[in-house]
């Protein structure tokens, strides 16, 4: 019997136990919304849905809530936008989302600067590096999942857990530049003015990754960015680097023609640039995921756990894999048949051999790049 299964026969055993002790149904419907209102005032401390009494449960707090605040969630970034259609559809939540373009630092910044109001963000979705230098804004939580996640993809007891990865890669319009073979071919003249990056690499997980690739495409490591970093200035220096923040805009209206970003965020670019195409260098293979992580004073603590259990159910993960990311429970649910298998058959080929940055890997190059980057880009 699955977890779940035994949480609902547990409840069904409840109900049964109820029917035959109690008064008639008015008393009963107290009952019910009296544990409805517990399971909401409970829900700030819940470290599972078991702590709320079950799934069911945690589904009545959240609805009695009715809204969710996400930030930073564009519709177009691991198929967000039907991820967030699909918990709305199924739990009538209404989903508020903030700064669709936002930055895994702009998160930290609102949940600190919305405190103790109804607009604070309850859920965030950040990169390694900021998520593990800000743990004491996030609440414990393990969803009914938790088990089909890797030790080394989650805090313990749930603080943060990784959601989906990919791999860092070069988008570039073919009709516009020539495709490249290497890294180093960017210093070319043919891209001057032309690549760019999703975001500052001292706020942006994505552009930190970035200068990753950079680094170890040019001799560099997963330990040593400064390669990253020179190459990035060397590309100032040609005339090569763009400072606009690439973006589903600018890719479509031609301002980025090169772009460093995650690969699947590039694929979804062919739709608007059929034209548009995907370059993974073999010799610097950087993959990285993202995390979740549930604000320790979301306005709406019930929605949030819903969110988290949404997310990581066979249903929300498939949805992220139909966006060309790769969700942190593939493995479990290939090995359970419930993985999207045409999803999972479109993802693009990795040749290289991977690397993924550790924890402390990326919280040194972060500290490199809050020192050095501006510097190296003036």
């Amino acid at each position: 019997m699955t977890r779940r299964a035994l949480i609902s026969g547990v409840a069904v055993g409840a109900a049964l136990l109820v029917s035959a002790c109690s008064p008639p149904s008015s008393d009963s419907s107290s009952t019910s919304s009296s544990a409805a209102s517990g399971a909401a005032a409970d829900a700030k401390t819940a470290k599972s849905a078991k702590d709320l009494g079950g799934l069911e449960a945690l589904v009545t707090a959240a609805k009695k809530e009715g809204k969710l605040n996400v930030i930073a969630l564009p519709p177009d970034w691991a198929n967000y936008g039907e991820v967030i259609k699909g918990f709305t559809a199924k739990y009538g939540i209404t989903v508020n989302s903030a700064q669709p373009d936002g930055s895994s630092q702009d998160e930290i910044n609102a949940v600190k600067s919305l405190k103790g109001t109804d607009r604070a963000p309850d859920v965030l979705d950040i990169g390694m590096a900021v998520a593990l230098a800000n743990t004491t804004l996030f609440a414990p939580y393990q969803t009914e999942k938790w088990a089909d996640i890797a030790d080394a993809q989650k805090e313990p007891t749930g603080l943060w857990v990784q959601d989906y990865g990919g791999y860092m890669s070069i988008g570039y319009d073919s009709a516009k530049v020539p495709a490249p073979t290497s890294v180093a071919d960017l210093l070319k003249a043919e891209y001057k003015g032309k690549v760019a990056l999703n975001g500052d690499p001292t706020q942006a997980n994505a552009a930190l990754n970035g200068v990753l690739m950079a680094s170890v495409a040019n001799g560099g490591s997963l330990d040593d960015i400064s390669k990253g970093v020179d190459f990035f200035s060397q590309l100032k220096k040609s005339g090569s680097f763009t400072p606009v923040q690439a973006s589903t805009a600018t890719v479509k209206n031609g301002t980025t023609p090169v772009v460093f970003d995650w690969d699947y965020l590039q694929g979804g670019h062919v739709k608007d640039v059929p034209t548009w195409k995907v370059f993974l260098p073999e010799n610097a293979t950087i993959g990285g995921y993202y995390a979740q992580a549930i604000n320790a004073d979301a306005p709406h603590p019930a929605a949030a756990r819903l969110w988290q259990e949404y997310l990581y159910s066979d249903e929300g993960q498939n949805l992220w894999l139909k966006g060309g990311a790769r969700p942190v429970r593939m493995d479990a649910m290939i090995k359970a048949g419930t993985v999207d298998k045409a999803a999972a058959a479109a993802l693009p080929e990795v040749k290289g051999t991977p690397q993924f940055p550790t924890q402390d890997q990326l919280g040194a190059a972060k500290k490199v790049l809050a020192t050095g980057w501006a510097k190296a880009i003036s």
